[in-house]
């Protein structure tokens, strides 16, 4: 099992020009599974919303969910390091109520860092969460918690003048503390310069290439995720496919098996030539194990009388 990384080690894989890969997860096998391929970085996302718990945003997710599911994940990757989302409501009141939400991923559920949305809106609540001894990752660009002011989920930075507020924000997340960036449906352009600019790590999902390391969220690169799927995802497996056979194959076992265990062995085996006689034997032998069963009982009835 490969050592668990810091963010020291972001740092200098940032500078030695290695690139990180980080998906989300939410659940304990998922994560398991991350962590046996040699995940870099685990974030538990309120995209969990839509993914889990089907969603039509980000909105609706609680602390409560962000903990609970943050705590399987560390269940099942232990070694791995992982980021805890915090969600719409938990820090945009006060830098209090932010300090006090952030502590809650370290103390409840062992995350090693928090992320959070916005750029110089939140920068008093990213300095005072970082001033209490916890790494943030800041998240700029698309951010789906304020989607309803950008217009929905659309590219952020297409004109000069975005793509000079991004900038502002990613430089103003640095000097609040944040020791890492997400970029998020960001011209790859305007990711580029962010990242050359910015001395922390600086990550994209959906972003383009020319940073520090990418993030996909786990149902879209799975292929479990069936509402949408992003234009700049590759899917490396088709989960949803997979297991809708497997549920297709249980219901005709099921089915089959009501019929004659003869007849079930015989189409789980592919001796498609023995599912007949298999059938008219389980037939028979129900109406032959009937009728002697009748007959006994008429018999000892007419005993004990």
């Amino acid at each position: 099992m490969p050592k668990k990384k810091s963010i020291l080690d972001f740092f200098k894989m940032k500078k030695e020009g290695e690139k990180v890969a980080w998906v989300t997860a939410y659940d304990f096998p998922t994560a398991q599974f991350a962590e046996q391929a040699g995940m870099d970085m685990i974030l538990v996302g309120d995209s969990l919303g839509m993914v889990v718990k089907g969603y039509k945003g980000t909105v609706p997710v609680t602390m409560e969910d962000c903990i609970a599911h943050s705590q399987d994940v560390r269940r099942g990757a232990p070694n791995t390091y992982c980021i805890g989302d915090m969600p719409f409501g938990s820090y945009q009141v006060s830098d209090e109520k932010a300090v006090e939400n952030a502590v809650r991923f370290l103390k409840e559920a062992d995350m090693d860092a928090i992320k959070l949305e916005g750029g110089r809106r939140v920068a008093s609540q990213i300095k005072a969460i970082s001033d209490a001894g916890i790494v943030v990752f800041g998240h700029i660009g698309l951010t789906p918690q304020s989607s309803g002011q950008l217009g929905g989920f659309k590219a952020q930075g297409l004109t000069v003048e975005s793509a000079r507020d991004l900038i502002k924000d990613a430089i103003a997340i640095e000097e609040a503390g944040a020791l890492a960036l997400l970029l998020e449906a960001v011209p790859p352009e305007v990711t580029d310069f962010i990242a050359k600019k910015l001395k922390i790590p600086v990550y994209s999902i959906g972003a383009g290439l020319p940073c520090d390391g990418q993030l996909l969220i786990c149902g879209d690169m799975m292929g479990m995720f069936q509402a949408f799927t992003p234009k700049f995802v590759k899917k490396y497996a088709n989960i949803a496919e997979i297991e809708i056979n497997a549920f297709k194959e249980y219901i005709k076992d099921v089915k089959v098996l009501t019929l004659g265990c003869g007849a079930a062995i015989a189409t789980s085996k592919g001796w498609n030539t023995l599912i007949v006689p298999s059938l008219l034997i389980g037939v028979w032998g129900y109406i032959i194990g009937n009728y002697i069963g009748y007959f006994v009982g008429m018999m000892l009835q007419t005993i004990f009388q």
